[in-house]
């Protein structure tokens, strides 16, 4: 790119160099003429000599050799380590014989001098469905800020909100019906892989016990819509890696999977179903209370079900793929 203070651009140093090159000015006068230095006019003639207006642009920086440069078999090794076994370049350095300042420079060329960046899906997105209801429920908990009484910042403003959840929480409004230290209600949902069917609940916490009670109010709803859960996947919380949620599963013979670590993508089809209850329910207007929010929930939740168009679905809401019950647009 031509800096700013350049005295030619291409057409100058084209023109420049036409003037010595075909019209047979003295370097000298060209030089004199397009205010440059004799040496920069013998270049740029020189060049179109060679290469014709082509070689009028700018070349790369970079050189033609680079002998220090690391060897290809060296690169492969230290991604090797550093995707496989996930090292640092002082601990790859001497495994591969080079300074660890040349693996992190090799790590930065190749895009992974940062370990989150390894679990970052790559290419195109791997999409399944299973064949039927119930082959696979995903479950996860949002967590959802309460409202504070009168409203939060969303109607009153950013400042506003903050000092009437401040002042509710030390008059004990918050803390009468909510979670005193953490001011937000958890939201509890399971959504079936292949129908898309969602059951909800809003707790004030994530703990075991209502991480199963809550699985088995869940069961029991799928199993009253004619579908029986064989399978369930989770992230990797703590109330999903206890052995009381271990044990409920275990008793209504379901199969638990969890997901990788750090990726959310796997559990996709309930984290979108999360950002759609947000966006449709949770923020589609101002709602004054938390009670009122959470009485207008199993209304929104039985649209999304029997009468919302899925996009997923062909336009069709998720109770059409629950063939076995009967009134399912009602």
């Amino acid at each position: 790119m031509v800096h700013a203070n350049a005295p030619l651009s291409e057409l100058g140093r084209l023109r420049l160099a036409r003037a010595i090159v075909d019209e047979h000015w003295p370097v000298a006068r060209a030089a004199e003429r397009f205010q440059v230095s004799r040496t920069t006019a013998t270049r740029w003639a020189d060049r179109y000599r060679c290469m014709g207006r082509a070689g009028m642009s700018d070349r790369s920086c970079r050189p033609h050799r680079s002998p220090a440069k690391t060897r290809p078999a060296v690169v492969r090794k230290i991604v090797h380590h550093r995707t496989k076994k996930r090292l640092g370049p002082v601990q790859i350095a001497p495994l591969v014989g080079v300074a660890p300042s040349t693996v992190h420079r090799v790590l930065t060329r190749v895009g992974l001098q940062r370990l989150a960046w390894l679990d970052r899906a790559t290419g195109a997105p791997l999409r399944y469905e299973y064949p039927d209801p119930g082959g696979l429920v995903h479950v996860d908990v949002k967590k959802l800020g309460v409202i504070p009484a009168g409203g939060g910042w969303r109607k009153l403003g950013r400042a506003a909100g903050k000092r009437n959840t401040q002042a509710d929480k030390s008059s004990g409004t918050v803390s009468k019906h909510y979670n005193p230290m953490h001011g937000h209600g958890f939201i509890h949902a399971a959504v079936d892989d292949h129908s898309r069917l969602a059951y909800c609940e809003i707790h004030n916490n994530e703990a075991k016990e209502t991480a199963a009670a809550f699985w088995l109010r869940a069961h029991a709803w799928f199993a009253d819509h004619g579908i029986t859960v064989a399978r369930v996947l989770t992230d990797n919380g703590s109330c999903y890696r206890s052995k009381l949620w271990r044990d409920t599963l275990t008793g209504l013979g379901v199969k638990h999977l969890r997901t990788r670590p750090y990726r959310p993508q796997t559990n996709g089809k309930v984290e979108r179903f999360n950002r759609t209850m947000l966006n449709e329910w949770a923020y589609q207007r101002l709602f004054t209370s938390e009670q009122s929010r959470r009485a207008a929930l199993p209304a929104w939740l039985h649209r999304y079900n029997h009468h919302r168009p899925h996009t997923a679905l062909g336009g069709h809401p998720p109770i059409t793929r629950c063939t076995n019950v009967s009134g399912q647009n009602s």
